[in-house]
């Protein structure tokens, strides 16, 4: 068996994140409680994988394989009554089954995949720091990243496909990319197209 396959939470949701991205959501449905309760009793992480089919309330969804290791850095009961929470990604995995319980929580097995290393930003992509500088600094805490990492290729193009606004699929097709330089040059080109930078 592959000793980084972990049994875990599997949330299908119709969003995409990549290590290092933080994602807030309000769980309300009981099944999620229960999986948020037994993350942090447990002190466990869930897999974030997006949805192909279905939606993210009701009857267990289909979803893509490819996804993200999450961990769950805050929680708190908002001002409706539910529970909100700041997962943030850790890295990418491969889920390689799923089960469904009673309650319609799923999870499964997943494989997980070797961690991005730090990647120096090229210089002809500087201006594309810049802009994600700027959007970040007008987003609110903890959303603000005060840990960001502007010189880092794998940070920059992470957080950029996260925060554009690209169709999911897409965003997707870029988590699949094993090449942070190569996700920084798609991004830095739809960036020109758009003369954003």
């Amino acid at each position: 068996m592959n000793t980084d396959a972990i049994e875990i939470p599997l949330f299908p949701l119709n969003t995409v994140v990549f290590p290092g991205g933080l994602l807030p959501l309000r769980i309300f449905e009981p099944r999620y409680l229960r999986m948020v309760r037994e993350c942090l009793t447990q002190e466990q992480s869930f897999a974030v994988l997006l949805i192909r089919e279905g939606g993210e309330a009701g009857s267990a969804a289909h979803f893509n394989d490819l996804g993200t290791l999450a961990s769950i850095v805050d929680f708190d009961q908002r001002d409706d009554g539910l529970l909100g929470i700041t997962a943030l990604g850790q890295r990418r995995l491969r889920a390689l089954s799923r089960q469904v319980a009673p309650d319609r929580l799923i999870s499964g097995l997943v494989e997980l995949l070797p961690e991005e290393e730090p990647v120096p930003l090229a210089d002809e992509y500087e201006g594309a720091a810049d802009l994600l500088q700027r959007i970040v600094s007008q987003l609110p805490a903890p959303l603000n990243y005060p840990e960001a990492d502007f010189d880092d290729a794998s940070w920059v193009s992470g957080r950029l496909a996260e925060l554009l606004p690209l169709p999911l699929a897409f965003k997707q097709d870029l988590l699949n990319l094993d090449d942070a330089e190569q996700r920084m040059d798609v991004l830095f080109g739809i960036l020109q197209e758009q003369n954003l930078v």
